[in-house]
């Protein structure tokens, strides 16, 4: 007997949106499993708070790549959420839907329905944007999407510099037209994070066809031969299992997805019997496809005293808490990034292949993003559609082991040659005329660096990620793909994943937007079956 109709595994920027959708429909019992605990943390609501969760093991699962050659032997921290609403909670919260080419390209390998104007409806569906858009952006939605509140003298002059510099200025990137620079736009309300937990999950929590359970470490897939029939899960040291009659849904993110489907033992059946797990269903595309934005970060000391480094210290921050507690405005509403940035390298392409974040702030390392105390800024710069390709699997059989994430970061001699052109630009932006009143002098690299081996050097030693983990259970036709187009497990019935690990490549930029899309499209296409499975009964 099936405890449930539909079983979500992952609560977070997919999981809280298919548990909204699914359960709108009173006949339908919906689980949604989540490893973390609630999303009670006082940072996680606060914008700037999400340095304060970066190393947070309660809300965080803080996973860390194998050190590789790629990168001088370093082990990258990737931060994934592990609380209600996932990484929309412990985020920069910064909304960047990507550019049409993304999902025209999805549509082009074979992927029937994921053309640009196929998805589009569906990010009009989830939002509420509060600026002035067109006919593309969305009103109404769950997800509210503002404009950034603060602006700033020195950010404004870095748009300038961009300006100065042949990149225009652009007042909505969303809009399918993403070159140029401008402010970045926000999942906040009020100046709050909107994470998809206050925007999709508690607008359902009083449904009684929702239950939620939180602290519920998914052990496995329950699989009756080639159908998937429910999921085993740990709480507070007690094994449970939930039955479901029609559909379960991971949905644990791009680290946890293959994670989970590799327990279950489904994957590449040599890896799976070396560590003891029977191999139940053969997919060798499981794990496999990673990709994530490898991100140098170059700063520059600053001549005036008006950065945050000296904001957020002493009585100005002092004066910068009260104003965000009776106001919600202030530096507390500021983000990851601040300012963005889309150019093309060459002139020849056709559609941007450098994204920036530039912030008023300077720190020495991103791990820990400890502010200098002297004025500072910095500008992020990673390559659009990295070509290079990691993998993601299980080490252990231990289902609370952390897996082993293999980015291989560079492998391709495009994502060399792009990343080392975008910090160039880079460069010349805050080599313009319109910075000489805030640049003092450029600390990262520094001028010492002037060759393409020197740049690439510096890239390989300092760079990080921007915790864009995609690709680890591709969509697609392929032997590589693990779901097909309506992101249905191949070979295995009643088994979907829905979350950032089913693209087949990199969007163009932060990737939150588009996987909230890709619930909402997946919520559809589960509805949709279901109403063809009771017609034909």
């Amino acid at each position: 007997m099936a405890d449930y109709d539909y079983i979500i595994v992952g609560a977070g920027s997919a999981g809280c949106t298919l548990a909204n959708r699914l359960s709108e429909d009173p006949r339908h019992k919906v689980l949604l499993l989540e490893a973390g605990p609630k999303d009670n943390n006082f940072w996680i609501h606060i914008p700037v708070g999400f340095n304060k969760l970066l190393n947070n093991t309660r809300y965080n699962w803080c996973f860390n790549t194998e050190p590789e050659d790629s990168v001088r032997g370093r082990s990258i921290p990737i931060p994934r959420g592990k609380t209600l609403g996932g990484s929309s909670s412990i985020n920069g919260m910064l909304y960047v839907r990507g550019n049409p080419l993304d999902y025209n390209t999805w549509s082009q390998f074979g992927n029937r329905g994921w053309s640009y104007d196929s998805v589009l409806p569906y990010f009009k569906k989830s939002e509420h944007f509060e600026g002035n858009g067109d006919a593309t952006r969305g009103l109404g939605g769950p997800l509210n999407v503002a404009n950034m509140i603060e602006q700033h003298e020195l950010l404004d002059a870095v748009i300038d510099a961009a300006a100065a510099e042949g990149y225009p200025k652009n007042p909505d990137y969303n809009n399918g037209k993403q070159e140029g620079f401008g402010y970045y736009q926000v999942t906040q309300k009020h100046g709050r994070r909107w994470s998809t937990a206050r925007a999709f999950l508690d607008p359902a929590r009083s449904r009684p066809n929702l239950r939620v359970e939180t602290d519920a470490l998914t052990t496995r897939v329950i699989l009756d031969g080639k159908r998937a029939i429910g999921v085993a899960y740990t709480q507070h040291g007690q094994t449970h299992e939930a039955r479901c009659g029609r559909e379960v849904i991971v949905a644990a993110g791009a680290v946890k997805s293959p994670h989970i489907l590799e327990l279950s033992g489904i994957g590449q059946p040599d890896r799976l019997q070396s560590f003891g797990i029977a191999p139940l269903h053969a997919l060798p595309g499981v794990g496999e496809n990673y990709r994530d934005h490898f991100a140098p970060r170059m700063n520059w000391r600053g001549k005036l005293p008006i950065t945050l480094n000296e904001q957020t210290r002493g009585l100005n921050f002092a004066r910068e808490i009260i104003k965000y507690f009776c106001l919600h405005r202030g530096i507390l509403t500021y983000t990851a990034g601040i300012v963005y940035g889309f150019v093309k390298t060459r002139p020849e392409l056709e559609e941007c292949d450098v994204q920036y974040h530039f912030a008023h702030a300077s720190y020495a390392t991103a791990a820990t993003r400890i502010l200098d105390r002297e004025p500072g800024m910095t500008m992020t710069t990673y390559q659009c559609r990295p070509e290079s390709k990691g993998s993601i699997h299980l080490k252990s059989p231990d289902p609370a082991a952390h897996p082993a994430i293999r980015p291989n970061f560079l492998a391709e001699a495009m994502d060399r040659q792009t990343v080392v052109a975008g910090m160039k630009i880079s460069r010349r932006i805050m080599q313009n005329a319109a910075m000489d009143k805030y640049r003092a002098h450029e600390m990262n690299p520094g001028p010492k660096v002037q060759t393409d081996d020197e740049w690439l050097e510096f890239a390989r030693n300092n760079g990080q990620t921007t915790y864009h983990v995609i690709g680890t259970c591709k969509m697609g036709n392929d032997k590589m793909a693990v779901v097909d187009d309506q992101l249905r497990v191949h070979g295995v019935a009643g088994l979907r994943v829905v979350d950032a690990s089913i693209m087949p490549t990199m969007v163009s930029g932060n990737t939150n937007a588009a996987v909230i899309m890709i619930a909402e499209k997946g919520a559809d296409m589960i509805k949709t079956a279901t109403e063809q499975l009771q017609a034909a009964a």
